[in-house]
């Protein structure tokens, strides 16, 4: 059974479609799944990331009104950012799953090693101090990005 959240986040990917981007009121969407329009703002912060492909805009007032809107970048573009921007300084197990949701998104991985790569990225096989696990699981998802930026610039040229 699936919570409010997935709910949430089904309904607005469901409406995007295959849009660039969404414009809707927080405060209806808040009616209209009867839920505190808190619960929006969370499902909007946590699934509905750059990471993830995302960029919100929101209004206050009247309502609060929000744009979801789809980054749309060559994969290139989308793996030089997240190697410069995203992981420059360590990252937590959940943004790293939500890169490799990305990745395996875009097509730049397949199902199977996506969910390698979250084991491999998983606190637990990363055996190390748990101050060191960010900037371990950093520099391994990093290690995987370059390879990928690498192998898609070579079949861009081919």
């Amino acid at each position: 059974m699936a919570n409010i959240s997935d709910i949430i986040e089904s309904f607005l990917l469901d409406t995007l479609g295959n849009d660039d981007s969404l414009s809707i009121s927080r405060s209806e969407l808040a009616n209209y799944f009867s839920c505190a329009p808190s619960q929006i703002n969370y499902v909007l912060s946590t699934r509905f990331t750059p990471e993830r492909g995302y960029i919100i805009e929101s209004r206050r007032g009247g309502g609060g009104s929000i744009t979801v809107v789809r980054i749309n970048q060559p994969p290139h573009e989308m793996l030089e950012e997240l190697i410069g921007q995203t992981i420059a300084d360590g990252i937590d197990y959940h943004r790293a799953c939500q890169i490799l949701d990305r990745m395996e998104h875009e097509k730049l991985l397949e199902n199977r090693m996506s969910q390698l790569l979250k084991v491999v990225l998983s606190d637990k096989a990363l055996v190390a101090p748990s101050v060191a696990k960010d900037g371990l699981r950093a520099g391994i998802l990093k290690s995987v990005l370059l390879y990928l930026l690498k192998t898609n610039e070579a079949a861009t040229r081919a």
